[in-house]
């Protein structure tokens, strides 16, 4: 069974929940993996990162190096 499949089925799960304290309990459990990661790697940009990324987005745009949000769409359904 593939990944999509087996979120597909756990949200069907509990959407159907009832038991209102298994459901804090699977709360509680999600919520304290979230606050554990590690997110130490992420580094802000600073202001000459970006303002770098705009020119070279905007310069990319004026050369026709985009790809529309048809082909985006395009692309993503034969994923």
């Amino acid at each position: 069974m593939d990944i999509q499949t087996r979120k597909l089925n756990l949200i069907t799960y509990l959407a159907q929940l009832q038991d209102e304290s298994f459901f804090e309990k699977i709360e509680e459990y999600i919520l304290s993996k979230v606050e554990k990661e590690d997110h130490s790697d992420f580094v802000p940009f600073t202001m000459e990162e970006l303002i770098s990324r705009i020119e070279k987005s905007e310069d990319d745009f004026k050369n026709g190096r985009f790809k529309t949000q048809e082909d985006l769409e395009n692309l993503s359904a034969n994923w």
